[in-house]
């Protein structure tokens, strides 16, 4: 079974962070209070010395963690996607039947995400509703190559991976997994975000949610 099922720890990429926030009681309350503040006025207002008067901090006890704000973002937005690839390991790995299991896959990058009470410093509700809103500002910026390169996103990329692989054995000979897994994955997170702010440009509703969409366009799509 896949290395993920036996350690519930989330990993993040070392090179996000001066110091694991995990490793402390400030850290977790750091990473626990950004994420509530950067959903209460938005990233490009969040600043550290915002943070820092919300705990109760000095704002340099913030910059010991994190190198910046954008570091933060990226943390923030890794850890999000390792959990999501936990759950998409967990619970799609004794599925045998290909389409089975890819159409599993879609439901779980692409639901409403839940509460889970594992980890009781982070609220996995609010996160996402962050990473619907400023999850493209991780990467839509000038050093992308740079941060690529230094491994920023290998989380994002792993579960993209993931998700190509699994269309990959449902059609073989499909050329455009990796563009199809992509797009199911960060078209999720535009048709969440125009469901709740523009609704006039989607089909998507609390009736139908972006997972039933992504499915039923995967399918047609793979002919299958």
């Amino acid at each position: 079974m896949d290395k993920l099922l036996s350690n519930i720890k989330i990993s993040v990429p070392e090179q996000l962070f001066l110091k694991d926030p995990e490793t402390s009681t400030l850290g977790k309350k750091i990473v626990e209070h950004s994420i509530l503040l950067i959903n209460d006025i938005g990233f490009d207002a969040f600043t550290f010395k915002k943070l820092g008067t919300r705990i109760g901090s000095n704002e340099s006890s913030i910059y010991r963690y994190f190198e910046s704000k954008h570091k933060l973002l990226l943390y923030l937005t890794s850890w999000y996607w390792a959990w999501i690839e936990y759950q998409l390991v967990l619970e799609t790995h004794s599925i045998i039947d290909p389409k089975k299991k890819l159409t599993k896959a879609i439901d779980i990058v692409c639901r409403v995400v839940k509460t889970d009470s594992t980890f009781s410093h982070i609220n996995e509700v609010i996160l996402n509703k962050i990473v619907i809103n400023e999850n493209s500002k991780s990467f839509l910026i000038k050093e992308v190559d740079i941060e690529n390169k230094a491994g920023y996103f290998i989380i994002f990329k792993r579960i993209i991976h993931r998700l190509r692989d699994m269309i990959l054995q449902t059609a073989p000979n499909y050329k455009f997994a990796t563009s199809l897994a992509s797009t199911i994955i960060s078209g999720s997170l535009h048709q969440h975000f125009f469901k709740d702010h523009i609704r006039s440009i989607t089909d998507c509703s609390s009736e139908i949610p972006p997972s039933s969409f992504f499915i039923n366009l995967t399918l047609n799509t793979l002919n299958i």
